[in-house]
């Protein structure tokens, strides 16, 4: 029993020791010119096996949203299987220290985070945030990475730029029984104009219909629509784009949740939404609405995905990233940032 607890204070101490070495590298690190410091005490591999990548992945990823589950990624990657190019920080006794998770797309020349700039909030993926500096300067270049959070970026701000990026927003649900709790919140004008386009909808008899996935095509068709009668193009047009979700539907259920909510007026679809159930969060992924023939309908959508989000137990809604002119007036705005590498 005596040895057992010795090698356990061993370990300790051994463990607390390699901890100060690692600390004194990275402020060493801060204070040199670079690539000769870095050479001497650090290691970098670049991993392209998308196998060896899911395993770093697991190990470096906080597991924070559903940005961050493997299986979200890996979604985008079966649809356009662009190059990994993931970005291995070691000691030199060969334990991983950090990871940058890149693909490359050859069609703009440029690296992006793992899976594309369709991403929210993805951290730096590092076991010290003071590796963040040396991590960047080892990456590849030209690089975009879109959507860092505030948190990941403060340590740094006066060292390395970070541009602002388009905000996402939020809606905690933590003290809200039903929709109208959160109408209270806003202004009486716009609180009429939401209770006006949820009467106009119910009054029409919708059928509200959940998880029929099939109904992901009838999404698709109806957001080529509603562009094409504005004469603009969707992502939908996009074969890439679709056989992404086709693989977010399909991996679902393993880290993160899928769910669908579709809404029948009649013989017609007036809406359906895709959704993400991840960690309490409820995210809005991808929508449909045929706003030419049902008035209203995106409102309508907007406080029935409140109520059952509450209904399913969810902290917060994820309205995902930029504003589209809407939803700054309704929902948290949380700044995110970006960073090139020319």
């Amino acid at each position: 029993m005596k040895s057992e607890i010795l090698i356990g204070k061993i370990e300790q101490s051994t463990s607390r020791t390699l901890a100060k070495k690692e600390k004194f590298l990275i402020e060493e690190q801060k204070k040199s010119n670079g690539s000769f410091f870095v050479a001497k005490n650090f290691q970098k591999e670049i991993v392209s096996d998308i196998e060896r990548c899911s395993e770093l992945w697991q190990e470096f990823s906080p597991q924070k949203t559903i940005f961050d589950t493997w299986e979200f990624r890996l979604a985008f990657y079966n649809a356009y299987h662009d190059q990994p190019h993931f970005v291995l920080l070691k000691n030199r006794k060969g334990q991983n220290l950090g990871l940058l998770p890149l693909w490359y797309e050859k069609d703009k020349r440029k690296y992006f985070w793992f899976g594309s700039w369709w991403q929210e909030e993805t951290e730096f993926f590092v076991k010290d945030l003071e590796l963040v500096p040396l991590l960047l300067e080892m990456a590849p270049s030209p690089m975009h990475l879109n959507a860092i959070p505030k948190e990941s970026i403060l340590p740094f701000k006066d060292e390395i730029k970070f541009n602002r990026d388009d905000s996402k927003y939020v809606l905690n649900l933590e003290g809200l029984k039903t929709h109208e709790d959160y109408l209270m919140t806003l202004k009486k004008n716009r609180r009429h104009d939401l209770r006006k386009d949820r009467r106009r909808i119910e009054k029409q008899n919708p059928e509200i219909i959940i998880n029929n996935f099939p109904d992901f095509k009838n999404l698709i068709d109806i957001c080529k629509k509603r562009f094409a009668e504005k004469g603009q193009h969707t992502d939908w047009e996009d074969k890439g784009r679709v056989k992404t979700f086709e693989e977010v539907l399909r991996l679902g259920n393993k880290s993160y949740e899928n769910r669908m909510i579709t809404v029948r007026i009649g013989d017609k679809i007036a809406g359906v939404d895709l959704i993400g159930l991840f960690n309490k969060t409820y995210f809005t992924l991808k929508c449909g609405y045929d706003v030419s023939n049902f008035h209203g309908i995106g409102n309508f959508m907007n406080l029935l995905e409140i109520d059952d989000a509450i209904k399913l137990g969810m902290k917060k809604i994820d309205f995902l990233q930029n504003s589209y002119g809407w939803k700054s007036q309704y929902f948290e705005s949380v700044p995110l940032f970006k960073y090139n590498k020319n």
